[in-house]
């Protein structure tokens, strides 16, 4: 599971704050996901990139927990924060 967790436009929060919140970020998606964190991403991907027909039910499901996932991430990320309008996690597979 290679993959970087990111935390976007977060105004004047010091480096040890924000790496906190990504190993958050990061603990959660992998507990929500585990092995599939990655393929669930790719499938989140393509599913914004494309129309339903275009997609499996399996490809459309993924995308549906890798939204899910990242939401409840997101939350435990932000969690002791406080929400920043334009804040978010970035996720990158390696």
């Amino acid at each position: 599971m290679s993959y970087t967790v990111t935390l976007i436009d977060f105004p004047d929060a010091p480096s040890d704050v924000i790496a906190t919140a990504e190993t958050r970020f990061r603990r959660e998606l992998d507990k929500l996901l585990g092995d599939e964190v990655e393929p669930a991403l790719k499938a989140f991907e393509n599913a914004s990139e494309s129309s339903a027909d275009e997609l499996t039910k399996d490809e459309i499901a993924l995308a549906a927990r890798w939204a899910k996932a990242y939401d409840a991430a997101k939350t435990a990320g932000f969690r002791a924060l406080g929400e920043a309008d334009e804040a978010y996690f970035e996720v990158r597979a390696e």
